[in-house]
C-alpha cells in the first residue's frame, strides 16, 4: 500500500468547528471548569475571532511566500495582525513616549529575535501608563525603544 501526502486547503473554520466540539466533550466530561470552557467557545465563536480568521484565510491564499508552511502561516499571522492595526488607523509609524515608573509600562510584548519575527504589542494591561496615555494599541509593533532598534 503506498502513502501519499497531499496538502489541505487551509480552512480555520472547519478547525475551529473541531475545536468547538472538543469543548463541548470537555464540558460534559467534567474535567474542566465549565466557565472556562464557556468564555473560550465564546470568543471561538464570535465576530471579531471570525473577521481575524477570514482576514487570514485571504492573506493565505494571496501571500507570495515560498517555503514550508509553518513559514507561511507565521508570516501570514504577522500580515494579519499588520491588516489590523492599519485598520485602527495606525499604519504609520509614529513617536509614542511613555514616562518610566515603577509599576512599569503597562504593556506586554510578543515575538523577538529569538522568534525570529517582529516584537509587537500583545496587551495592553487596564490601568496601566499606556492604557491611561492611550498611544499605543494591541497590534503595534514597536521599531525602537529609547533609540534602540528592535
Amino acid at each position: 500500500m503506498m502513502k501519499m501526502a497531499t496538502t489541505q486547503e487551509l480552512t480555520l473554520e472547519r478547525d475551529v468547528s473541531r475545536a468547538i466540539e472538543l469543548l463541548k466533550g470537555l464540558q460534559r466530561s467534567g474535567e474542566v471548569p465549565t466557565q472556562k470552557l464557556i468564555a473560550l467557545q465564546k470568543v471561538l465563536e464570535s465576530d471579531f475571532f471570525n473577521a481575524v480568521r477570514e482576514v487570514y484565510e485571504h492573506v493565505y491564499e494571496t501571500v507570495d511566500i515560498q517555503g514550508n508552511p509553518e513559514v507561511r502561516a507565521n508570516a501570514t499571522a504577522k500580515a494579519t495582525v499588520a491588516a489590523f492595526a492599519a485598520s485602527e488607523g495606525h499604519a504609520h509609524p509614529r513617536v509614542v513616549e511613555l514616562p518610566k515608573t515603577d509599576e512599569g509600562l503597562g504593556f506586554n510584548v510578543m515575538g523577538g529575535k529569538e522568534q525570529n519575527s517582529p516584537i509587537y504589542i500583545s496587551r495592553i494591561i487596564p490601568g496601566g501608563v499606556a492604557d491611561r496615555h492611550g498611544g499605543l494599541k494591541r497590534g503595534d509593533q514597536l521599531l525602537s525603544v529609547n533609540g534602540v532598534v528592535s
